[in-house]
């Protein structure tokens, strides 16, 4: 059974929850057996620039042979989601059943249908099919430059095409499309000459499409027919086994860290050795003639200014730390296979949903620990602070799609899916958790009073100035990551079948590491300057790692990928923006637990008699 977003039937919606819809979607793939001569559909879905995976059309939008009436594949969210339409053709395939070039259609091209075949070839449009849920694809036509003087360019259109299928027993393996031994018929400008199948007369050109297929037995049993989808080559192959640059990051790594813990416990250790004398009284009659950290213990946990949004960022943060963590752990167990389409898309939404009450108990709970008096702001700017940059970003996103023509501008249909999953689930356990978090919330655990009058801050080096901590908490991270990013930039700017998810929690847990380990060490070198305005400080220190990210996203877009165009670049970077939003938030996140911990940790440690 399968759900459709993109045309939604309206029995599906009526008699479904909206959990139900998801999570049937998302599950949906199993194995079709077929029995000799079982008509085996072949969908059309989509055409587009070849270096331009964002920007796809309809296939029927091309001057190609299509049926009377247009029939649409139902979709799951995450097809709709990834630009699918698929949509029933022509071609009359039976399973195991041989045809010898058999005629698809013969179609009389206008001068304009023609002109819009040559953009499309000269543009290097490419066209995808889906048959049993394996995509095929291949190129609508030819071109070739050759020569200086006199130059030569020549466009041609594929009218012929093969189709070879791999079977095994009574279940589809793979299957692609080929164009060997066939001659691409010229599209010349103005009338042209008859030859190839095709035909000149009074402006028109008359074009004959023709199809074979053939079927070859397999010994690759269904359960891995992924595998035979991986090693095909249609796309350039950029991703390669990577393990000896990830064990090489992870020694710098580990050796970087253990730099780090091990100077700051031996620095530690000789403040302690010298903070920690004979007091008479508490925590607030130590030494003031004393310098460092220790003479601010009285200001440094005075409550930073900004509380709603500082504890907003900090529970948005910790959403994504869980989102991030659910989807790469569903990706270990199988649940995102090459055959289903968009299944991650599907994922995403589901777990940004239900995990919306994370963030809103940890920004309610810990604003009401701090003393903040307008929860139901809190709660609405927690629930804002993501989704409407992620709308705003959208809507310019979509509707630059629907202007172009798109498929992936989303159906109406699609976006009040949407809109639903977080009107009716996710703003609902925003608004749960932070009422949950509000009740349950204790009292903020201080070792020290705070007094009322605050310390005058002392002049900061240059080297303990913000942008510089920055810049030192955004690289650090950003280095540890830097050659998982590629691979994954390749995967979703690209045509690329990530499946190295064991890597990839590797990864993401060194960054999570690096970031906590260097906010400790940022926070240490601030207050040791008898700075106490550490709060701000831990998320943006690490949080910056976000701009180093769309930093690199700019120089992929300009060195390592062949995008262009308005529909391409404006998806590209938009996205992009919300994706160091994320990075920002999750690391913020954990750079500020890390320092509070931190702190708290060396200031319960003074010796108080």
């Amino acid at each position: 059974m399968q759900c459709g977003a993109g045309h939604l039937p309206g029995g599906c919606q009526r008699t479904m929850g909206l959990h139900c819809v998801l999570v049937l979607c998302l599950l949906s793939g199993w194995a079709v057996g077929f029995k000799q001569g079982d008509n085996v559909t072949l969908y059309v879905n989509k055409v587009g620039p070849y270096h331009n995976p964002q920007e796809t059309y309809h296939f029927y939008t091309l001057p190609v042979c299509r049926p009377e009436k247009v029939h649409h594949k139902s979709l799951s969210l995450g097809e709709v989601l990834d630009g699918d339409r698929m949509a029933e053709s022509l071609y009359y395939i039976r399973f195991k059943e041989n045809v010898e070039k058999k005629t698809l259609c013969k179609l009389t091209l206008s001068e304009k249908q023609v002109d819009e075949l040559r953009e499309a070839i000269e543009e290097l449009f490419y066209f995808e099919f889906v048959l049993d849920d394996i995509p095929i694809w291949g190129f609508v036509g030819y071109i070739e430059e050759s020569g200086f003087l006199p130059h030569s360019h020549k466009v041609g259109l594929w009218t012929h095409l093969d189709f070879n299928i791999e079977y095994n027993g009574d279940t589809v393996i793979f299957a692609n499309v080929s164009v060997k031994d066939v001659k691409p018929v010229p599209l010349e400008e103005g009338a042209g000459a008859a030859m190839g199948g095709v035909g000149v007369g009074g402006g028109s050109l008359t074009v004959t499409h023709t199809y074979s297929v053939r079927w070859f037995e397999s010994t690759l049993p269904h359960s891995r027919r992924a595998e035979r989808l991986r090693d095909y080559s249609f796309f350039p192959k950029t991703l390669e086994i990577h393990w000896l640059s990830i064990i090489n990051s992870l020694v710098l790594v580990v050796l970087l860290l253990g730099f780090v813990i091990i100077i700051l416990m031996r620095v530690l250790k000789n403040d302690f050795a010298r903070y920690n004398v004979e007091e008479e009284g508490g925590c607030d009659d130590l030494d003031q003639g004393d310098n460092g950290w220790k003479i601010i213990h009285t200001d440094v946990f005075r409550f930073p200014p900004y509380k709603s949004l500082l504890c907003a960022v900090l529970g948005v943060g910790a959403q994504f730390l869980t989102l991030a963590t659910g989807i790469i752990l569903m990706a270990l167990l199988g649940m995102f296979n090459v055959h289903r389409h968009g299944s991650i898309n599907s994922a995403a939404i589901v777990l940004y949903a239900l995990t919306s009450c994370v963030s809103g108990y940890v920004s309610c709970s810990f604003y009401t620990q701090i003393n903040g008096q307008r929860w139901v702001w809190n709660i609405i700017l927690t629930s804002s602070l993501f989704s409407a940059p992620l709308f705003l970003t959208w809507s310019v996103v979509n509707s630059i799609h629907w202007w172009s023509g798109s498929t992936q501008a989303l159906p109406a249909t699609t976006v009040l899916l949407i809109l639903g999953a977080w009107v009716l689930v996710g703003f609902p356990l925003t608004v749960i958790g932070g009422i949950v978090g509000k009740n349950r919330a204790g009292s903020f655990q201080a070792p020290c009073r705070t007094r009322n009058i605050a310390r005058q801050i002392p002049t900061q080096p240059w080297y303990k100035h913000t942008a510089v901590h920055m810049s030192i908490g955004g690289f650090l991270p950003f280095s540890a990551i830097s050659v998982e990013l590629y691979y994954i930039f390749a995967t979703v700017w690209g045509r690329e079948y990530y499946t190295l998810y064991g890597i990839l929690l590797c990864v993401f847990a060194i960054l999570l590491s690096v970031g906590g380990c260097i906010s400790v060490a940022l926070t240490y070198f601030l207050l040791s300057g008898e700075d106490y305005r550490w709060w701000w400080r831990s998320v943006l220190s690490t949080g910056s790692t976000g701009l180093f990210i769309f930093v690199y996203s700019v120089f992929y877009y300009r060195n390592r990928s062949s995008m262009s165009g308005m529909v391409q670049s404006t998806e590209f970077f938009g996205y992009s923006l919300l994706t160091a939003m994320v990075f920002s938030l999750m690391l913020g996140s954990v750079s500020f637990w890390a320092s509070l911990a931190f702190i708290r940790y060396i200031y319960r440690s003074l010796k108080m008699d």
